[in-house]
């Protein structure tokens, strides 16, 4: 670690300060030529979103889904945008990719069979061998992408996944209040992965035989292992359990009913499990962000809407509750980090659009607008310490913050989306739900100010480009006035989620909510509260007579 590099540092600053100094200008020229990124006046290609499916496709494993060979990557936003690609276009190839990807990564190693949630990346081609450390970030992009995937497909096996996951982080990284820590880490005992692995006689010792026997069948597990050591290439006698085909076709092949064979597994899978927790178990990384954490909220509210799970968001909102007490200063501004009941670090860039991002799922949720009004605040402070008024964008750091060699603007997606994907996302989610248009202006000065790296290599930024394509399709805004929220209004709202494009924004009105929503979202006012329910359809805000039925707003959404 920093006691042994910093020695190393000093003895080199003695005997060779030259090259020290060379180095040190070398970085410095770099990084000022990294300051002129995000200062593009041109615009994103025609044809950008065919391009990226397109060079998805030609990386696409056909054999064992995800992109390129090894090591392979979930990457949830390459399969974000073709999920959301399909939905807008009927591209079959899209979905397609998404299901297979969804599906081999569920059956293989890198899904954590015994204990759930997902570990960081898979080390070879067929999702087998992982990196054993399991991040916060991954569980909610990879829940996203399971659920979003399962609202198209209706694949059993994808709501099935999402909700593992939520087991997972729910057991295993939620903090005693209700906020997330950041990860659990790869080693155990000094070893990489030993608290996940299994000999074939510790299972055998553990299960009566016919269980054994079953498991050892089913999840590949074998005398010498199923696996070779990275830096040996030789089998060790460990094994990581993994599916090579669904417990559907598993049963088949037994001449046993999925539903039996299933249950079965789970009870072993329990066994198991609850042996595991006498390892020692990995250290917990107990660190609280502000910006991981944003991104959990917003998958588990989303994740709630779709699978109509109240449960999901109560999760969403404990934890948001959590940063609204300890991480949000009185101002507004954002903390980094919470530690111990110590919250420090001032807000970054991820931290205000991330979290922008979960308060406004939360408020698709709920319908509640002090969720809305949240949103704007943070939106507001972002963009009065962040935004860049002269070439468009979000900088990384703060206007009031240290500058150092200079502020940089980031929004190439990596493991997780950049900021300024999401604030572009955010932007336009905002305008459409307050009506007010500059934050969509400002999303799309950011595909203007990074349209040169876009085009070049568009499939790094699938995530901006996600969003991009929901904006330049055809979206609503549909208001639901009601005297109050019931069972009426919530099959309009059901009706409303499942017949609307992505990206539709959806506001209601009640008595209760309505003095605080004509406030927050002004363009609301014109819409009065009546006796019954009445649904505003509105394009661009260009608005229709009011239906009054679920049967007439199916008729107004398709036609």
């Amino acid at each position: 670690g920093m006691l042994d590099f910093v020695p190393k540092i000093e003895s080199v600053w003695k005997n060779e300060p030259a090259r020290v100094k060379e180095s040190a200008e070398k970085i410095k020229s770099g990084f000022s030529q990294s300051l002129a990124l995000g200062k593009s006046t041109g615009s994103l290609s025609d044809d950008i979103i065919s391009k990226t499916k397109e060079s998805l496709a030609r990386r696409f494993d056909s054999s064992e889904g995800g992109f390129g060979t090894a090591p392979k990557f979930p990457s949830p936003h390459n399969l974000l945008f073709l999920t959301h690609h399909h939905s807008i276009t009927g591209d079959e190839d899209a979905m397609n990719m998404v299901s297979l990807t969804l599906e081999k990564m569920r059956l293989g190693g890198i899904w954590d069979h015994v204990g759930k949630g997902f570990h960081r990346y898979a080390t070879d081609q067929h999702w087998l061998l992982p990196h054993f450390e399991k991040m916060l970030y991954d569980q909610a992009m990879l829940l996203l992408a399971y659920a979003e995937a399962w609202k198209t497909t209706g694949n059993p096996l994808f709501r099935e996944t999402a909700m593992d996951i939520v087991q997972y982080a729910d057991e295993c990284l939620t903090s005693p209040d209700g906020a997330f820590f950041s990860a659990e880490d790869a080693d155990s005992e000094g070893e990489e992965g030993k608290f996940y692995v299994w000999s074939k006689a510790e299972i055998e010792e553990i299960l009566p035989p016919g269980d054994a026997s079953l498991f050892c069948e089913v999840y590949q597990i074998e005398k010498e292992g199923n696996f070779k050591d990275e830096a040996t290439r030789q089998k060790t006698g460990a094994n990581i359990p993994h599916l090579e085909s669904s417990v559907r076709k598993e049963a088949e092949n037994r001449d046993l009913a999925p539903g039996e064979l299933k249950q079965k597994l789970d009870e072993i899978l329990t066994v198991l499990h609850d042996h595991r927790q006498q390892r020692e178990r990995p250290q917990l990384d107990d660190k609280i962000l502000t910006d991981w954490n944003g991104l959990m909220i917003a998958a588990l509210a989303r994740a709630g809407v779709i699978f109509e799970d109240p449960a999901l968001v109560q999760l969403a909102e404990n934890a948001w509750g959590v940063l609204l007490r300890e991480c949000l200063r009185p101002g507004g501004e954002l903390f980094h980090r919470l530690k111990d009941g110590e919250a420090a670090i001032p807000g970054m860039a991820d931290d205000y659009a991330f979290l922008t991002w979960g308060v406004l799922e939360l408020y698709d949720a709920t319908f509640k607008p002090e969720y809305l009004s949240q949103a704007v605040k943070l939106q507001k402070i972002f963009d009065e310490q962040f935004l860049d008024r002269e070439h468009g964008g979000y900088f990384f750091t703060a206007r009031d913050a240290e500058t150092l060699l200079g502020r940089q603007k980031e929004i190439y997606d990596g493991a997780i989306p950049s900021s300024n994907s999401v604030a572009a996302l955010n932007g336009f989610r905002l305008s459409r739900l307050t009506g007010k248009t500059h934050w969509e202006q400002q999303s799309l000065d950011i595909f203007k100010t990074f349209s040169d790296q876009i085009n070049e290599a568009p499939s790094g930024y699938t995530f901006a480009l996600h969003v991009y394509q929901i904006i330049l399709s055809e979206t609503m805004e549909i208001v639901i006035c009601s005297p109050d929220q019931n069972s009426e209004t919530d099959e309009i709202i059901r009706t409303s989620r499942k017949k609307t494009p992505p990206g539709t924004a959806l506001l209601l009105k009640t008595r209760d909510l309505a003095p605080e929503l004509d406030t927050i979202s002004p363009f609301t006012k014109d819409y009065p509260v009546g006796d019954k329910p009445a649904v505003y359809v509105c394009r661009n805000f260009q608005c229709e007579a009011p239906v009054f039925s679920k049967e007439d707003l199916v008729g107004v959404l398709s036609g």
